[in-house]
């Protein structure tokens, strides 16, 4: 793995969706040589659309602009949950392609046959030599375009070899592949030829990495305090992953603090092991978490509950067993469980920071699904000088006002306390044991 040299000071995070936004939009106003653009999804809604107006706009400012946005083949044809059959983000894509003259590139990008058993998660948007970090895709909540809003992290780092690097892997292994077909366009493999890509690719990914290209050697610029070295990390599979041995490897290696962001608790059986050891080392642990209101799945109505709203109660039975089991060390105050809620906006933020030096910036969602199944990638950031302390803990202070403090695991609902319809699926689900197998997709 290949270290990249940045100055502190080119690495800034922002806090807020409405910031998000209006950075997105003045980075592709500003842009005059590339745009990639990585998300799990680019909606057909009127953030999507605004977004997506801009791009090809700067493509008519700019005509040698190279843009080129990734995103999940799956889930770019299909509407949202519960919605009826339909060619999904794809129409508006077809649409745009048709209104405009201009030529905008958009890859839909299968990791697997079908989005369950993995999607493309990769996250990163390259203007020119800068990267816009972020685990947030593109619609109207992540953009808080309406009155609600979806928290995640988000952060710019100015570095051209790191943009290049985002740049080479996105290029060499989707579009001179040809292996991820143009969701703009009318033509797309037949599902002979798609399945056949598919397996190329899957190999292809597993043997993936960054290139980093030299910039100088560590022995000499170790020596210069005020630099930061980012490492950019992908993985797929349970075998040879980058990025989860760098996440173990975090914990296993941490002396005195470490800050863990999940939506979703469900922490992967050897990460919540590490995580066990370093609390019995004396490691404190402050796990940020979603409450089960401000998951994306959660429905408040329990006329129109149906089985996709089971998942954020699943993840709060799992967080209830944890505290329950550890009680002893949040008596201690080793561990800090603080529980995010803002009225019904929806929590995604994820990452680590160990030891006020180390922090790693990612799209996974710390759990099973990530770990084996997902197309993840992230930076591991190494702050040597902690040159970036203040500005994380600000973004960490702005993150935890509006968090609940658990002291102790009755603080947590428990299942007889949640409404009919959640309660007896929960209850059939335990009888018949699957909550095994859900656990390894959620």
């Amino acid at each position: 793995m290949q270290n990249i040299i940045v100055d502190g000071g080119d690495i800034e995070f922002l806090t807020t969706p409405k910031e998000y936004k209006q950075q997105l939009l003045l980075l592709i106003e500003g842009a005059r040589q590339r745009i990639f653009i990585t998300a799990l999804y680019l909606q057909d809604d009127d953030a999507g659309r605004e977004i997506l107006h801009a791009l090809y706009q700067a493509k008519a400012n700019f005509p040698e602009l190279d843009i080129n946005i990734f995103v999940d083949f799956n889930r770019g044809q299909r509407g949202l949950i519960g919605e009826k059959e339909s060619l999904g983000n794809r129409a508006l894509y077809l649409q745009l392609a048709q209104d405009y003259s201009q030529t905008v590139n958009i890859y839909g990008v299968a990791v697997k046959r079908k989005e369950v058993f993995g999607v493309l998660h990769l996250k990163g948007m390259v203007f020119d030599d800068k990267l816009f970090y972020t685990g947030a895709s593109i619609n109207d909540i992540y953009l808080h375009q309406g009155e609600r809003y979806r928290l995640d992290r988000y952060c710019t780092i100015n570095s051209p070899e790191l943009a290049e690097s985002f740049c080479h892997y996105l290029t060499d292994t989707f579009i001179d592949s040809g292996l991820a077909p143009l969701l703009n366009q009318a033509w797309l493999p037949d599902a002979i030829e798609q399945k056949r890509n598919l397996a190329t690719l899957k190999a292809r990914l597993r043997k993936s990495h960054y290139i980093v290209a030299q910039q100088q050697s560590n022995s000499q610029s170790k020596l210069v305090s005020d630099k930061t070295f980012i490492t950019p990390l992908v993985g797929f599979g349970r075998r040879k992953n980058q990025l989860n041995q760098a996440t173990r490897h975090l914990v296993q290696q941490a002396d005195n603090n470490i800050v863990l962001f999940t939506p979703y608790f469900n922490l992967p059986h050897a990460l919540a092991r590490d995580v066990i050891k370093a609390l019995k080392r004396g490691v404190k642990i402050t796990v940020v978490v979603g409450d089960k209101t401000a998951n994306d799945f959660f429905i408040s109505n329990d006329e129109d509950f149906s089985t996709i709203g089971i998942i954020p109660y699943v993840y709060e039975m799992l967080l209830k067993r944890f505290v329950k089991r550890y009680q002893s060390f949040i008596d201690q105050g080793l561990l800090n469980i603080h529980l995010w809620k803002d009225k019904d906006n929806s929590f995604h933020l994820k990452g680590l920071r160990v030891d006020d030096r180390y922090h790693l910036i990612t799209g996974s969602n710390l759990n099973p699904r990530a770990w084996a199944l997902d197309l993840e990638n992230g930076l591991l950031v190494d702050d040597a000088g902690k040159q970036l302390l203040q500005k994380t803990n600000d973004e960490l202070l702005g993150i935890l006002v509006d968090t609940t403090k658990i002291v102790h695991y009755s603080d947590i609902e428990s299942v007889d306390d949640y409404p009919e319809k959640p309660q007896k699926l929960l209850k059939k689900i335990r009888v018949a044991q699957i909550d095994r197998v859900l656990k390894r997709f959620l």
